[in-house]
C-alpha cells in the first residue's frame, strides 16, 4: 500500500473514532439524568474496602463547632444495640406484632383541649416484647368525615414502649393511627451509613477545552490522595472539590450532575427496609394493626377557643411531662394555624394576586421549593414566565405580572444537589444570593434546603444552615421590614434509594435543626412535616396538591395578614 493512501486510512479511522467519542459526549449531556439513574445504586459485598478520605466534613470554626455540638445533643436519637454478626429478620420489631392501646382519662371523658395518651408497644415477629427503645414511630389523629387530622408527639421510654400524645382539637370522634417507619434495627444500620459512607452519594462534573474533554468525580470531601479542584466558596467557605481532569484545567469546569450511589450493605441489612414487599423497591412504612376510635366532646364550662397568645394552655389541662405541642391541624380540609396566624383562605385567582400585588417574591432552595413556584405560576394566568433557556427541573425561573406588578423568581441552591446536569454558572450558594436582594416591605423571601443534604453527616447541613442564619439576620438587619419565610422537611414515601439517601428519619433530623437555629431569628415558618403528617393522602417528597394548596395558604396569610 502507498504510504499516501496508508495516511489517508489512518486519518479517517482517527476521524471516525472522534465522532464517535464526541457523539457519545453530546448523548451524555442531552441524557444524563436517564444514564446515571440506572446507575444510582450500585450494590458492592461487605468484604470490599471502602475508600478512606483524608479530609474532613467537620470543618468548622470554633464557635461553629459548639453550635453543632449543641444542636448534635439536642437530636440526639435514643441509643439502639449493634447489630449481630448474622442478623435475623425475625428478631427485628414488627409492626403487626406490635400494639397500641389508649390509655383512659381520669375524669372518664376527653373534651376540647385534653391531651390523649397512647401508649405502644413493639414486639418482634415471633410476638416477643422489644426491650429496647431505637424505633421510628409517626403518629397521626384524625377524623375522614370532617376531613380533620393532626399530628401526634411519640416519646420513646427506651423499654421497647412508646406514649404518642395527641392535643385534642375537634369536636367528635378521631381514629388513632401509629406508623412503624423504620424499626430500631433500621436506624442502627443508617446510623452506620452516615458514620462509615457519607460520602456514598457522588456527583460529577464534565471538563472541557476545544476538543479535549474530561468527566470527573466531584464532592464535598474527596480523597486527596489524587490532584483536586478546588471550588470552595469564597465568601461562605462552603466547601466542593473535584477531582482535576488530565490536560485540563480546572478553571475548564462546564457543568455539574448527579452521578450516583455507591453503598456497602449486608444482604440482611438490605432487607430490613424492604420487609412487606421482598420482590420490589419499596419499604414497609406500614401502620400497627389496631386502630382505636375515641370520642371527645365540647367542654360546656369553659371557652374553648384556642388562645392566639399561649395556645399549649387549655381550660382545666396541667401541664405534664408529656405534651403535644403541634403548630396546627387540619379541619375541613383547611389548616388551622396555632401559633396566633390566622390563615386565609385563598381560593380565587383575585384573592392570589390582590395578595401578590406590587410583591417581589424570590424562592431559594430545592424542588420542594420549586413546586410552590410552579403552583403560583399555573395559578395566574397573568403570570407570564420569561423563557431563561435553563432546565425545567433546576432553574433559574422567572415570572411578571406587569398589570399587578408581581415578580416572581425561583433559583436552586448549591452544591450538594442531586439535579441533573447543571451549568456550573448556575451554582448560587442561598447566603450570596441573600447578600444581593436590596428587601422591603414589598419583598418576601422564601427558603427550603434539606433534601440534598441527607446522607452528609449532620455538620455539613448545620454550616449551610448557620450561612444561610447570617446572611438573613444581615439583610432583615439593611431591611427590617423583609419578610423571610423558611418551609420545613417533610416526610415522604420510601423506596429503597429513597431510604439509603433520603430516609425520613435523615429528614426528621434535620428537621429539628433548622427549627433550632432559626428559633431566634425574625422568620415564619411553613411547618411541611406536621402538614403532611396530620393530612390524609400518602406521604410525598413532593406533596399532592391539596396539601400544596395550604401551604401556599400560610405563605400567603403570613404576607396579607389582613
Amino acid at each position: 500500500m502507498r504510504p499516501r493512501a496508508r495516511r489517508a486510512i489512518c486519518c479517517l479511522k482517527f476521524r471516525v473514532i472522534y465522532l464517535l467519542l464526541t457523539l457519545n459526549v453530546i448523548i451524555l449531556l442531552l441524557y444524563g439524568d436517564n444514564y446515571l439513574r440506572t446507575r444510582e445504586v450500585t450494590k458492592v459485598k461487605s468484604t470490599t474496602s471502602i475508600a478512606k478520605t483524608s479530609c474532613s466534613f467537620h470543618s468548622l470554626s470554633p464557635k461553629e463547632a459548639q453550635v453543632a455540638n449543641f444542636l448534635k445533643h439536642s437530636i440526639a436519637w435514643p441509643e439502639t444495640l449493634s447489630l449481630p454478626p448474622h442478623l435475623f429478620l425475625n428478631d427485628t420489631s414488627d409492626p403487626a406484632q406490635s400494639t397500641f392501646t389508649i390509655l383512659p382519662h381520669e375524669r372518664g371523658s376527653w373534651f376540647i383541649g385534653d391531651q390523649l395518651e397512647v401508649l405502644i408497644k413493639v414486639s418482634d415477629f415471633y410476638g416477643r416484647p422489644k426491650t429496647s427503645g431505637g424505633d421510628f414511630l409517626l403518629a397521626r389523629l384524625h377524623n375522614p368525615t370532617l376531613n380533620a387530622g393532626v399530628a401526634g408527639r411519640v416519646f420513646d421510654h427506651r423499654n421497647g414502649s412508646y406514649t404518642a400524645v395527641f392535643s385534642l382539637l375537634w369536636e367528635g370522634s378521631a381514629h388513632v393511627e401509629v406508623t412503624l417507619v423504620h424499626p430500631s434495627e433500621g436506624i442502627t444500620v443508617l446510623e452506620k451509613l452516615t458514620r462509615e459512607q457519607p460520602d456514598r452519594i457522588y456527583f460529577r462534573s464534565f471538563f472541557r477545552l476545544g476538543s479535549v474533554y474530561k468527566i470527573t468525580n466531584c464532592n464535598i470531601c474527596l480523597n486527596s490522595s489524587r490532584r483536586l479542584c478546588n471550588y470552595t466558596d469564597p465568601s461562605t467557605g462552603e466547601p466542593w472539590f473535584c477531582y482535576k481532569p488530565k490536560n485540563l484545567s480546572c478553571d475548564a469546569r462546564i457543568t455539574h450532575a448527579k452521578g450516583g450511589l455507591r453503598v456497602y450493605l449486608r444482604p440482611m441489612e438490605e432487607k430490613l427496609f424492604q420487609r412487606d414487599a421482598p420482590k420490589s423497591d419499596k419499604t414497609f412504612k406500614i401502620s400497627l394493626m389496631n386502630l382505636h376510635t375515641v370520642r371527645f366532646i365540647n367542654n360546656n364550662m369553659s371557652n374553648t377557643s384556642i388562645n392566639n397568645r399561649n395556645p399549649w394552655v387549655f381550660p382545666g389541662v396541667t401541664k405534664k411531662t408529656m405534651q403535644s405541642s403541634p403548630s396546627g391541624y387540619y379541619y375541613q380540609g383547611a389548616w388551622r394555624s396555632l401559633d396566633g396566624t390566622t390563615v386565609h383562605q385563598f381560593n380565587t385567582i383575585t384573592a392570589i394576586s390582590q395578595c401578590l400585588k406590587n410583591k417581589a417574591v424570590h424562592l431559594y432552595g430545592d424542588s420542594t421549593i420549586r413546586q410552590w413556584f410552579e403552583y403560583l405560576n399555573q395559578s395566574l394566568p397573568d403570570l407570564k414566565e420569561f423563557d431563561l433557556h435553563s432546565s425545567n427541573q433546576t432553574g433559574p425561573f422567572l415570572a411578571l405580572d406587569y398589570a399587578n406588578n408581581i415578580l416572581l423568581t425561583f433559583r436552586s441552591h448549591g452544591p450538594p444537589i442531586r439535579f441533573r446536569v447543571i451549568p456550573v454558572s448556575h451554582l448560587h450558594y442561598i447566603a450570596n444570593e441573600l447578600d444581593r436582594v436590596v428587601g422591603g416591605a414589598n419583598t418576601v423571601v422564601v427558603i427550603g434546603i434539606w433534601s440534598h443534604f441527607s446522607t452528609f453527616p449532620i455538620e455539613v447541613y448545620i454550616r449551610r444552615l448557620l450561612n444561610i442564619r447570617k446572611a438573613v439576620v444581615r439583610l432583615l438587619s439593611r431591611s427590617p421590614d423583609t419578610l423571610v419565610i423558611i418551609r420545613t422537611a417533610n416526610p415522604k414515601a420510601l423506596t429503597l434509594y429513597e431510604t439509603l439517601t433520603n430516609s425520613d428519619w435523615f429528614s426528621l433530623q434535620r428537621d429539628e435543626v433548622l427549627r433550632a437555629i432559626f428559633k431566634r431569628v425574625r422568620v415564619k415558618l411553613v411547618d411541611a412535616w406536621e402538614m403532611s403528617v396530620a393530612h390524609h393522602l400518602p406521604h410525598s417528597l413532593h406533596p399532592q396538591p391539596p396539601i400544596v394548596k395550604n401551604m401556599i395558604d400560610v405563605v400567603l396569610s403570613y404576607i396579607c395578614p389582613k
